[in-house]
Order: structure tokens, then C-alpha cells, then sequence
């Protein structure tokens, strides 16, 4: 059985690395918190590892002055959380056997010797909330808070469509170990700071739509001349994937002059991940993205056409979109 099998390799290793993918969002740092505070509980020696490390938003969270860029040592069990594939981590696990992959992705690569993974979870947070016993793992109060941030963030304040009255249940059950909702959701979801705000500017200022599909981007230059000290989006797709009517957004963030990150967002009911496999990237049905090597203007014209053709390709004679699978915003 896979949780015995979880649990007995946690057992059995003294030093426990952990990490995430690049640019971590709030789900990706509760998880990596919530784990490694926990095993930290029951006396196991842990590295926690995000090669971009820790946003502004999230160092409130206890631990968060733990997190290093890369690993300082050789640990005996390494664990990759809410994470598709191993590219996603940036490196830092380079060369090494990862023994545990813990993720709700539905493009997740199985790149584990132990995977579990469950495309039905509102986050990797909730994996860890509802299994934790199951693995040998105490809740503590610090735990509680970081995986019900991860829960929150992930759900965008419980509104995805993904949420579920389990996963209202593992929140509450969060709650019950001492968390605060209300705090945590003010921190993860309302609180941004002046540079944020100033950065989401540029993009909003050249936001495009054609029929129900909108698109906008980021530049470099956008990220300097707003102080955004972040290599992300600053959480701009939550805004975008509010538009109404809405089929799909595309925020385009350029990472580098030849290299672009793409976001997908698409209402509930669309499957925009194989859109984001076709160009090396994967996530949710309804939320996706990809790194892809081309100047901002390259890459504008190939991902609009692509999905302009995504979206011809499932009309029907009355031009509604036929619903292709469950939907589910994630930042």
C-alpha cells in the first residue's frame, strides 16, 4: 500500500531534503513548510530548498528563515512537492534519486520512486492536511498554518471549482490545530505591496482581448521600472482569470531576452493543459503554463495562434464551447 510505503521510507531516513518548483507559489511554500516543519517535529535532520527563494508574502510563515537556495549537504531521502516534473525544480536536485514525489497536477510526470499523486486534491497542501497521519507526520500549529496557506492559495480563497466539501473539511480541521483563516487569507490573497501593484500596471495598461479570449505581458523593463524584485507575475493571473465573459487569458512574463514564461487560464470546463504540454509545460485542466525559449514578440505570435487554433478546434455549429473536462484556477 502506497502510504505504507511513504511512511516506512520517511522512517527510515535521517536527513530529508525538500524542495519545489521555480518561482514558488503559496501552495508550493506551504507544502515545503508544512513538511519540513513537521518532519522536523519528529527529530528528522531537513533541508528545505527553493532555488528563488521566498516571496515577500509568505515570510510570515514560521520556517521560512530555514529555506535555503541549495542543498548544503547529501541527504538520505529527497522529496519533490506540487511539482509536474523534475525540470520545474531548477536544478537543485540535479543528479540525485528523488525518492518521494508528492503533487495534485494532472500532467505530473511520475518522476518519483514513490509517487503519489492526485489530480482530484484543491492543492499539494491538502495532500499533506489529509495524509499526514497516515505518514507519521504531526500537525503541529506552525504546520497548520502553512498548509492551510497552501489550501487557501491554491483555491484562490476556496473559489476554484475544485473545492469541495472535503477540502472545506481538511480546512477546518486546520483551523482546529490553532490557524488563523482570516489572517492567513489576508496575507496570501489581499495583501500585496506598492511595487506589485505598480508592476501589474504595465501589464493591464496593454491588456488585448479578441472574441473571449485576453491576453497581456511582462517585460523586463516593467520589472525594473516597477521595483518588483520577483521573477513572477506577482499573482496577475488571478486577476486576469476574473475577467467575465472569459475563455482563456494568457499573461506572457519575460524571463530573460530569449526566454518567455506563458500562463493559461481558462474558465471551468476547458482543458488547457495539453495546449501547455505541446509546448514542454503542463499543470492543471483549467490553469497551465510553459517556459519557451523566442524573443516576447516570437513567442506572443506562436502561443495566440496556437490557441486561437486550440479554440476553433472544439466549437460546434453554435458557436458554444464543447466542455472538454473539470476546471481550476491556481496562481
Amino acid at each position: 500500500m502506497i502510504d505504507e510505503k511513504i511512511q516506512n521510507r520517511i522512517k527510515q531516513a535521517q536527513r530529508i531534503g525538500i524542495t519545489t518548483h521555480i518561482r514558488p507559489d503559496g501552495d508550493a511554500i506551504g507544502s515545503l513548510l508544512g513538511m519540513g516543519l513537521s518532519l522536523k517535529a519528529i527529530g528528522k535532520e531537513v533541508q528545505m530548498v527553493l532555488r528563488d527563494g521566498i516571496s515577500h508574502t509568505f515570510r510570515h510563515l514560521e520556517g521560512s528563515d530555514l529555506i535555503k537556495r541549495t542543498f548544503e549537504s547529501d541527504c538520505d531521502l529527497y522529496v519533490v512537492l506540487d511539482c509536474s516534473d523534475l525540470k520545474r525544480t531548477g536544478g537543485v536536485v540535479e543528479g540525485k534519486t528523488i525518492g518521494l514525489v508528492i503533487d495534485h497536477h494532472i500532467t505530473n510526470e511520475n518522476f518519483g520512486e514513490l509517487n503519489y499523486v492526485n489530480p482530484e486534491a484543491v492543492a499539494t497542501c491538502a495532500i499533506l492536511a489529509e495524509k499526514a497521519s497516515s505518514w507519521g507526520l504531526p500537525i503541529t500549529l506552525e504546520v497548520a498554518r502553512a498548509l492551510l496557506t497552501g489550501i487557501i492559495s491554491d483555491s484562490i480563497g476556496f473559489r476554484t471549482s475544485n473545492t469541495t466539501a472535503r477540502s472545506l473539511r481538511l480546512a477546518a480541521n486546520l483551523m482546529d490545530h490553532g490557524a488563523n483563516i482570516t489572517e492567513l487569507y489576508n496575507k496570501a490573497l489581499l495583501s500585496r505591496s506598492y511595487e506589485a501593484t505598480n508592476y501589474w500596471g504595465y501589464a493591464l495598461s496593454r491588456l488585448q482581448h479578441e472574441d473571449n479570449l485576453v491576453w497581456t505581458s511582462l517585460t523586463l523593463l516593467d520589472r525594473k521600472s516597477s521595483g518588483y524584485q520577483g521573477n513572477d507575475d506577482a499573482d496577475l493571473t488571478n486577476v486576469l482569470s476574473s475577467i467575465d465573459p472569459l475563455d482563456i487569458a494568457i499573461l506572457f512574463v519575460e524571463q530573460k531576452a530569449d526566454l518567455v514564461k506563458v500562463s493559461w487560464r481558462a474558465r471551468a470546463g476547458l482543458d488547457i493543459s495539453r495546449l501547455a504540454t505541446s509546448f514542454g509545460g503542463g499543470g492543471h485542466p483549467a490553469a497551465s503554463g510553459a517556459e519557451i525559449n523566442g524573443s516576447l514578440e516570437e513567442v506572443e505570435k506562436l502561443v495566440l495562434n496556437a490557441t486561437r487554433t486550440f479554440l476553433e478546434a472544439i466549437k460546434i455549429n453554435d458557436n458554444h464551447i464543447i466542455p472538454t473536462g473539470e476546471g481550476k484556477i491556481i496562481s
